[in-house]
């Protein structure tokens, strides 16, 4: 996994984890990635501090507050109670991969049985099913293929 500072147009700082360099890049050149604060799909790598690791003898004492870009309690029990949604969702869907939009639609216009699924779809792919009126939502939080996890 490698973990990226990421910024909107906005100007919000979040941090995103990646399968890899070029994880990032095909989910960004997808559309895949979004602001947490704003939604927005303008996101870029913000610049990073170097990890240095500290001398042998170094004191480790901390200054203040050592998480103080912690989220404020409430924040962080809303994030957790999302994931664990979410995760509770998954659990009880089946994964289609790039079949999303395919599925859903036949789905849709009943070509096949009803089901939980999920799955990748593009944003002009999401669009058009939206516009066919084709009950969708986007996951909160990134996903990985089942292929792609370790």
């Amino acid at each position: 996994m490698i973990v990226f500072d990421l910024s909107c147009t906005l100007g919000h700082r979040f941090e995103g984890w990646f399968a890899s360099s070029e994880a990032y890049a095909d989910q960004i050149g997808r559309g895949l990635v979004a602001c947490p604060h704003c939604g927005s799909v303008g996101v870029e790598k913000a610049p990073m501090a170097p990890a240095v690791p500290a001398k042998g003898n170094a004191r480790t004492e901390v200054a203040g507050p050592a998480l103080s870009n912690a989220l404020p309690p409430e924040v962080a029990k809303a994030v957790r109670a999302l994931a664990d949604a979410q995760a509770r969702a998954l659990k009880e869907s089946t994964w289609v991969g790039t079949d999303f939009a395919e599925q859903s639609r036949a789905m849709h216009y009943g070509e096949r049985d009803h089901a939980t699924i999920h799955g990748q779809a593009s944003p002009d792919e999401a669009r058009a099913l939206v516009e066919e009126g084709i009950p969708i939502a986007p996951l909160p939080f990134p996903l990985a293929p089942p292929d792609e996890l370790n």
